[in-house]
């Protein structure tokens, strides 16, 4: 119950919850974790979902090393004083970090390119033609995406881009899956009263997840370790 109760977090589960009792010196096995957090109400809810029949496409989406792939999608919200809000997110598939989060009153072309304008300038160092050589953008088929101007400017960034299969949303479920999480911490469980306000929140959502979420793919690191590791394993292995 104190693990649950000191993270800024909803909906983790029993593995999340092992990990940092781990940390923290106390050593048990998954299993009676989770038959605890079973017996006592504190499993995180779970979705039941629907078979679609055969998939379009088979392995992963995930890659091996962090700004070969981003996966970009938007949701919307809603805000007592200007009403609708559209907010944009872009995850790293590698190391599942948010790469970038905006939110606007008009949920258009061009603001669909803020949060890979904000990835672009952090982990690239500016925005100029080709900076971003062979980097993907995965996204779904909405307008915004399929749009002139966006694939134009993936074009001027040298990035490629990379549709998910139609009817197919596991295509693009990096991105997918971390709206979820947004939704879960911040949108479904807090009020906002302007556009700016959300966007002030959003910018703290994303250092709060990138530098606390456990991943337990990468070992229950956080998604900024898991960025520094492989870039210092890279960095190793080249002056090797």
């Amino acid at each position: 119950r104190g693990v649950l109760a000191d993270s800024p977090f909803h909906g983790e589960g029993y593995r999340k919850v092992w990990a940092k009792l781990r940390l923290a010196g106390l050593r048990t096995s998954k299993e009676r974790v989770r038959r605890l957090m079973r017996e006592h109400g504190l499993q995180a809810p779970s979705r039941v979902g629907h078979r679609h029949g055969p998939k379009a496409h088979d392995g992963t989406i995930v890659t091996e090393q962090p700004d070969v792939m981003w996966g970009t999608d938007a949701t919307t919200t809603i805000t007592r004083e200007e009403g609708q809000a559209h907010v944009f997110v872009s995850v790293d598939h590698c190391t599942f970090e948010c790469i970038g989060l905006h939110a606007s009153a008009q949920g258009d072309r061009f603001e669909a390119l803020e949060p890979i304008r904000q990835g672009v300038h952090d982990h690239f160092g500016g925005y100029t033609a080709q900076i971003a050589a062979e980097l993907k953008i995965r996204h779904d088929h909405g307008s915004v995406y399929l749009s002139d101007d966006f694939q134009n400017e993936l074009d001027f960034l040298g990035m490629e881009s990379s549709p998910s299969f139609v009817r197919e949303p596991q295509g693009n479920g990096c991105a997918e899956r971390f709206i979820g999480l947004l939704k879960e911490n911040l949108l479904w469980v807090r009020t906002f009263s302007t556009i700016e306000e959300l966007r002030q929140a959003l910018t703290e959502f994303k250092q709060q997840y990138n530098t606390q979420w456990i991943l337990q793919r990468h070992g229950y690191k956080t998604p900024a370790q898991v960025r520094r590791e492989k870039y210092q394993t890279q960095y190793a292995e080249a002056a090797g």
